[in-house]
């Protein structure tokens, strides 16, 4: 017979057997909800992971949809794309790298170019030696073909020689002096041959172009010494540069005050034209590639202007040359002439008027088409 404790004990066993299996389905179910509340949530955080990689994907191909690159250039990864060139000669045997970065800091930042032939070697002659002594990288066009005659002069190796017979200057601008490949170059001087450069100082005229602002320049002419076909390049002695002239009645144009545009202001020649790099980018383009003898050409300068024509184009009076007006494409040659020999500028002088007149037919109808140049001169 059990007694009153034992009883007692029993009863809290029993109690407590019903407490545990009353619990356990209250666990059960809690277990269920807490697994079907996690995986809920597992599959919410990684679709949210999902979309913020996508996100990040995205945002990465929009970037790389963004990255500015040169045509042609998407395949290769951008730290190796050498975006421009130069006119530098490379040693073909290794240096060693002090040298190497020498030469480097050392290298030129301007550059001249000119079309030559070899009947004005003694007045190119000049000029090189000039443009060189400023560390000029010079390059030679040979519009008669001939390059080994000039072997005779010690700095025919350090210059650059491109030869094509009857081509003009502007013909071999537009292959050879492309702006990518002149890029490194402050200033390009694209000149004729038959030029007197005595009282002239290339380092010294590149100093006051750059204090001047002048984005296209040239040198004024002698008058006294020289061929001047256009008033304005003519030499004044009052003051370092001109960019204007003044003058009324008579033949041509008037010009005063007012006047804002070739002949009077925003204009040079084209004999001895000076571009910034920005300008011949522009300019280059302007060239027609069909139109070698590039008149009418110099009408339209000022658009290359990178601004104000009026001030950005002028004239150098301080640092001056001499032009002497000797025929060159198409010219005889005094000393090998013969009986049977012809002439052939007057078919020279009546390409170039043809071709001014393309020129301007090619402008008009440029400006016509395209409906969303403004005019800033206009």
């Amino acid at each position: 017979m059990k007694t009153h404790s034992q009883e007692i004990l029993d009863a809290d066993s029993n109690s407590k057997r019903s407490c545990l299996w009353g619990i356990v389905p209250a666990v059960s179910i809690l277990c269920v909800v807490l697994i079907f509340s996690s995986s809920f949530f597992t599959q919410r955080f990684n679709e949210k992971l999902l979309r913020w990689r996508m996100n990040t994907s995205t945002l990465e191909n929009d970037t790389c949809k963004n990255q500015c690159r040169p045509g042609g250039s998407s395949a290769l990864p951008e730290g190796i794309i050498s975006n421009t060139s130069d006119l530098e000669m490379r040693p073909l045997w290794s240096i060693s790298m002090t040298k190497t970065i020498e030469k480097e800091q050392n290298l030129s930042t301007n550059l001249f170019a000119m079309a030559v032939g070899i009947t004005q070697k003694d007045l190119v002659n000049k000029m090189v030696k000039k443009f060189l002594a400023s560390n000029f990288v010079v390059m030679l066009f040979h519009y008669d073909g001939i390059v080994d005659e000039w072997n005779e002069f010690e700095w025919s190796n350090h210059v650059i020689h491109v030869a094509v017979a009857n081509q003009s200057k502007w013909w071999f601008a537009k292959r050879f002096l492309h702006p990518d490949i002149v890029a490194e170059y402050g200033y390009i001087f694209l000149w004729d041959e038959d030029l007197g450069v005595e009282h002239f100082h290339p380092d010294k005229y590149v100093s006051i172009i750059k204090s001047e602002g002048l984005e296209i320049s040239q040198p004024a002419l002698d008058t006294e010494k020289s061929e001047v076909h256009h008033q304005i390049t003519s030499r004044g002695r009052r003051s370092n540069v001109h960019r204007r002239i003044y003058k009324t009645g008579g033949r041509g144009k008037s010009c005063d005050e007012n006047s804002s545009g070739p002949p009077c202001t925003g204009w040079v020649e084209m004999m001895a034209p000076v571009f910034s790099r920005a300008a011949w980018r522009c300019v280059w383009y302007m060239i027609q590639n069909d139109l070698i003898h590039a008149w009418g050409l110099d009408i339209q300068l000022g658009y290359c202007a990178q601004g104000d024509r009026t001030k950005n184009v002028g004239v150098v009076d301080a640092e001056y040359i001499i032009h002497y007006g000797h025929p060159t494409l198409g010219g005889l040659d005094l000393h090998k002439v013969s009986s049977g020999a012809k002439d052939h500028r007057v078919d020279v002088r009546r390409q170039s008027y043809n071709e001014l007149q393309v020129f301007r037919k090619r402008w008009q109808k440029a400006v016509e088409e395209d409906k969303c140049w403004v005019d800033p001169f206009q």
